[in-house]
Parts: C-alpha cells; structure tokens; sequence
C-alpha cells in the first residue's frame, strides 16, 4: 500500500489553474524527488497535498482519503511539511522549536525525540539555546526538518531544502534526509532544483512541467534520460 497515492490531482490560486491533473505514489522508506522549472507548479503540489490549498482530485495516505483536509488535520495523520524558506521560528530557540513541532504527542515522547533529532543534527545540539533567527541557514534549514521530524510523520514534504545553501552543506542536508528515511521508514517527497544531488539521494522522480507530469521512472532511469539531462543536469 502507497504511503501517498495522488491521483488526477488539480490546484491553484483563484481562477488560475497551476496543477491539470497530477497523479503520483510514494511508498514508505523511499525518497521520491519531484524535478521542474521555475513556474512548474512544484511547491503548488506540496501546498496541495500539505491542506493548503483546495484541490479537485483525490489524496489518499496510508489507504485513507484525505482530501480536503486541514493542514493541522494532516499533521495529526502523519504529513510534515517543510516549505520553501524553512518556516522557522527565530525568536525561539533550537529547543523551543523542537517542542513546537512536537505540539501533537506527548512531553515524554517530545523530549525523548529532540534529544533524538539533536543526536542526528550534532549542529542544532551545540546550538540548543541558541535563537534559530541567529543562526546559518543551512542550520535553520536543519532545525526545520528535525522540527518537521517531531511529529513522526510517514510522510514528510520538502521544498526546495538546497535554496541559498553552499555545496557542502547541501550535502550534509541531503545525507540526513537519508539518515531519517533509514531509521524511520519515512516517505519523503522533495522539491528540488538541484537535480544533481536529488537524483544521487532518491529512489524515483517525476518531471514536471506547466502543471502536469511528463516523466517519471527511477533514479537512474532520469539521470540517464538525455531530454532530463540537457534540461536538468546542465548535460
């Protein structure tokens, strides 16, 4: 069973139209990474299926549909997103924002999990007390997706998490993502200009364009696909 199954997926902002039917599946433990243009309707896909947004098309997680439903809904039943920009919250702390994204579980099991997630982001441990505002923004990017991991999601979204960071940190970013999907299992879909490096980490990927799916098909398949490559990995 998929742990997100889209199926003919449509979305946008009023009367304009920015997804024409999108239909996609991710299963736990596998990191899917959606490739496309500025103006493809990539982080249009994440706030479509994170609640944001109205859609026609169904949603289904873990087997159950979920379309229609509230963000906060989603985060309950197992969606984490993290968007464009990190959306964290400066004037808190590292710890403060852990026990922010923890709002959903209990204080013993959010405390066990921050020292979890502080284990795997050695960083964000150094910088415990430390207001996230003031910090670089490959560690705010970090703190976001330990932040997002508090809430143990089966399904976690994540927009463009390489924007404005430097190569080596970008790396370290990716390297943890894998590190969660192996120690937890969890679905990541990722949203990514760097195809490069998203293409090294992920298991499949779909190719976007205008709104609508054009390719898709494994890692290696993409990577190998001379169309991706001209247009994504600057072949």
């Amino acid at each position: 069973m998929s742990t997100l199954a889209v199926r003919d997926l449509v979305a946008g902002y009023g009367a304009v139209r920015v997804l024409t039917g999108v239909s996609l599946d991710l299963t736990g433990g596998e990191i899917v990474v959606v490739l496309g243009a500025n103006g493809a309707g990539k982080t249009t896909l994440l706030r479509a299926i994170s609640g944001m947004l109205s859609v026609q098309g169904s949603v289904t997680l873990n087997g159950d549909e979920v379309t229609g439903r509230r963000p906060e809904q989603l985060v309950r039943l197992g969606v984490a997103h993290v968007p464009q920009g990190r959306g964290t919250f400066n004037d808190l702390t590292v710890e403060e924002n852990l026990r922010v994204g923890g709002f959903t579980r209990s204080a013993a099991d959010v405390t066990e999990d921050a020292d979890r997630w502080l284990d795997l982001f050695p960083r964000l441990r150094e910088r415990r007390e430390q207001r996230a505002g003031s910090m670089s923004g490959g560690e705010q990017q970090m703190l976001a997706i330990a932040r997002a991991l508090m809430s143990r999601p089966s399904l976690l979204l994540l927009d463009e998490p390489s924007l404005g960071l430097a190569p080596l940190v970008t790396a370290d970013v990716f390297a943890s993502i894998q590190s969660v999907v192996a120690e937890l299992g969890t679905g990541v879909l990722v949203v990514e200009q760097n195809a490069n490096l998203a293409l090294q980490i992920a298991d499949r990927g779909y190719v976007l364009e205008t709104g609508s799916i054009v390719s898709s098909g494994t890692a290696a398949e993409l990577s190998a696909d001379d169309s991706i490559r001209r247009a994504y990995l600057g072949v």
